[in-house]
């Protein structure tokens, strides 16, 4: 019979002492704090004569889906810097308002009526 000069494996793999690869390191779906922030923004607090809202900036390579804005009713492309806003105020709480949050152009946003 033939040899081989490769090592055997055996059917369950032991972990190494020291020894960090790509089988052994941490679970990375295991995300930390500046992780999340860095992948979908700072979320903010802001007052306005409507309420307070929750403000996320969202970078052009998170933004990856079409949305419409509220403020002007154009479309927000995919690759397209905008902010998420959603009332930190809500009548039905957290979940509802997380729910109802909208995607809004900056200038949108910034100009935008409290006239409802």
């Amino acid at each position: 019979m033939a040899r081989s000069n490769r090592p055997s494996r055996s059917s369950t793999p032991k972990p190494r002492s020291g020894r960090v690869n790509k089988w052994t390191r941490e679970d990375p779906s295991a995300d930390e704090p500046w992780m999340e922030r860095a992948r979908y923004g700072v979320q903010r607090l802001q007052d306005a004569p409507d309420g307070q809202w929750h403000v996320r900036r969202i970078s052009a390579i998170g933004a990856s889906k079409t949305y419409k804005c509220p403020g002007c009713g154009h479309f927000i492309a995919p690759g397209t810097e905008h902010l998420v806003a959603w009332r930190a105020d809500h009548w039905s709480g957290d979940d509802a308002s997380a729910a109802a949050r909208r995607h809004w152009h900056p200038k949108c946003w910034e100009s935008r009526s409290y006239r409802y």
